[in-house]
């Protein structure tokens, strides 16, 4: 016999079965991490200068000699996919040691050959996952000849005064910046992001929370022409 009430019952219950998980699918989406000023990244003062005019910028601090910085690069890659239109991502080379001069040299160099975008994951590969031997900027000169550039021009180019002038102008930024190691980013020349286990902030919370300063820094702007 055709039970009405129970129908009703079983059906009331499905309903409020289906609205409980979807209420629990929805929770991890909800509780978003509050970034905390000071603890989670550093506020710079005195804020330093951008490089990218009206766009917000995000600055990495790395190393081609870094293994730190090469298994961050996926995750560089994700942060420029995500970057709203009114950003730009800049890189700026870190020279701790005298081993690290050559890389630095190295990419200024190819930054004025225009080879910068076709080098830069292929010299973090030929390094840490091929462990090839390229340690001198003579070395160097012949990794980015297989890239089109003339192994002459390139050396005076990595020696020249533009180049000079430039890894004079880094190494100031990263001493006003503050970075302690590589990689760090910064964003809008106010605010710096590393990664730190007590903090439990890895590549991918490094991501989320260079985004969140990024987007705060849009709102700013945005605010201020109105």
């Amino acid at each position: 016999m055709f039970n009405f009430s129970r129908v009703l019952l079983l059906l009331t219950t499905l309903l409020m079965t289906a609205a409980c998980s979807a209420a629990e699918n929805a929770a991890p989406a909800a509780q978003q991490r509050q970034w905390v000023a000071g603890s989670d990244y550093l506020v710079l003062d005195p804020p330093q200068p951008t490089s990218t005019g009206e766009k917000v910028e995000v600055v990495e601090v790395f190393s081609y000699a870094c293994p730190h910085c090469a298994h961050f690069q996926p995750y560089v890659d994700e942060i420029k996919s995500k970057l709203p239109a009114g950003a730009q991502f800049v890189l700026l080379p870190a020279v701790f040691n005298a081993q690290w001069e050559p890389f630095a040299r190295a990419f200024y160099a190819a930054q004025a050959l225009g080879l910068v975008d076709k080098t830069h994951q292929a010299l973090f590969d030929a390094l840490h996952r091929d462990h090839q031997p390229l340690n001198t900027l003579q070395a160097l000169a012949k990794f980015y000849a297989g890239y089109g550039a003339d192994e002459g021009n390139f050396l005076s180019t990595a020696s020249s005064f533009v180049v000079e002038a430039k890894m004079a102008r880094g190494n100031e930024l990263v001493r006003d910046y503050k970075v302690e190691g590589t990689p760090t980013l910064i964003i809008n020349g106010k605010y710096r992001v590393a990664m730190n286990s007590e903090r439990s902030i890895g590549p991918a919370e490094a991501v989320q929370l260079t985004l969140y300063l990024v987007q705060q820094e849009l709102a700013g702007k945005k605010t201020a022409k109105n």
